[in-house]
């Protein structure tokens, strides 16, 4: 009767939190996740340097900064996977009104540090960009809208949250931030095929996507840019692009060695968008193969644990949040050797970044609080409802 899903023990309501936390967390998504800021770390003491020779600024300043929001990413990430799903829930629905409106302010208040595209609010020491934030907590709006409306005389969550992400795509489209937008639209579309979406509704959505595209196209001088850049049959060797596809080249199996790459010095990006082509470079095809197989350890990880969930809001917003974390590493990998568009999107935990890093934290501190064991029976149902967890 004790053993349930996932080998879970129910535990008596007097048990301490941490020791419940520690023994019902997936410890092998944990362990992943901290090899990959680790590897992060290691690539930011090569990646990072020549951006602070630029800068004027002392070698490992880069380094330290990465160093000190990966302590505050894993933070947040371990204090958001104690919490309650329930808690998770309220706080993200809080947390995306919070967001969206730092999403409609960009236009007046925002920056684009000469990026062409305004998406960061300066705070002097530090830079803050809202769609990092928004992204987890429009996975749990929407969950949560839709897990409501499969209840008897629930509210009609689907057509609801469809009318949020036409609002969240509007003002990121604004910014322009096509890249996060397509994020957004993927993670919905997850959550809403979950949720028991008919394919030909899926298929009208891509088809709205496509025809978004066609429109951003012939109106935005940037969107086009990327678009006839990527679709050129050749590659110009003194763009980002060039360069990136040149370390990868190079490197080949084991790499050209530690510190021996040149990409670094070259790449505006190298340390945040273009951080896979210095791995590339120098340790070569093996350790692009340890972050690939790293991101789909997780990913394939935490599905599996969710199949066996039967809550539906942690179901929904479990399977949001793995593929919103999937999706951001396969477009920056993508990217890099040229599968898809130039995006401006880093790779979680590994590339530079305070609201990256942060962000994903929180996503990952949200994903691990789903993907916690508990009981699933109907006699687990009974457990719950009498105060065990």
């Amino acid at each position: 009767m004790t053993e349930i899903a996932h080998g879970a023990v129910v535990v008596l309501p007097g048990e301490a939190i941490v020791s419940r936390w520690w023994r019902t967390l997936d410890k092998g998504v944990l362990g992943a996740l901290v090899l990959l800021f680790a590897i992060g770390l290691l690539l930011g003491f090569a990646a990072s340097v020549p951006l602070a020779e630029r800068n004027n600024l002392p070698s490992f300043h880069y380094v330290y900064r990465q160093a000190l929001f990966g302590g505050m990413a894993f933070a947040v990430m371990l204090v958001t996977s104690m919490l309650s799903p329930q808690t998770i829930r309220r706080l993200g629905v809080i947390g995306f009104f919070l967001a969206a409106v730092a999403l409609m302010l960009l236009p007046v208040l925002g920056t684009d540090f000469g990026k062409g595209a305004t998406r960061w609010y300066s705070l002097g020491f530090a830079a803050l960009q809202p769609s990092e934030f928004l992204k987890p907590v429009f996975v749990i709006m929407c969950a949560w809208l839709m897990a409501s409306a499969a209840e008897p005389d629930g509210p009609p969550g689907k057509t609801i949250s469809f009318a949020i992400l036409v609002f969240v795509i509007a003002f990121l489209a604004l910014q322009p931030d096509f890249g996060q937008a397509m994020l957004t639209v993927v993670a919905w579309s997850a959550i809403y095929f979950v949720a028991g979406a008919p394919i030909l509704l899926l298929t009208g959505v891509v088809a709205a996507v496509g025809g978004a595209g066609v429109v951003a196209y012939h109106n935005s001088e940037h969107f086009a840019r990327r678009i006839d850049g990527f679709l050129s049959p050749e590659v110009d060797p003194r763009t980002q692009m060039g360069y990136a596809i040149d370390a990868i080249r190079e490197g080949g199996f084991l790499g050209t060695g530690v510190n021996e790459g040149r990409v670094k010095w070259i790449l505006p990006d190298a340390h945040t968008d273009f951080i896979i082509a210095v791995a590339a470079e120098e340790y070569g095809l093996v350790m692009v193969l340890c972050i690939v197989g790293l991101f789909g350890f997780v990913a394939a990880r935490c599905l599996m644990r969710l199949c066996a969930e039967r809550d539906l809001f942690i179901r929904l917003a479990g399977t949001g949040l793995t593929v919103l974390f999937a999706s951001q590493a396969f477009i920056n990998l993508g990217v890099a050797v040229r599968l898809l568009p130039a995006k401006g999107m880093t790779l979680p935990f590994v590339s530079y970044g305070g609201s990256s890093l942060i962000a994903m934290g929180l996503l990952t501190g949200m994903l691990l609080c789903f993907t916690r064991t508990r009981p699933q029976s109907e006699i687990g149902d009974h457990l719950l409802s009498n105060g065990y967890r």
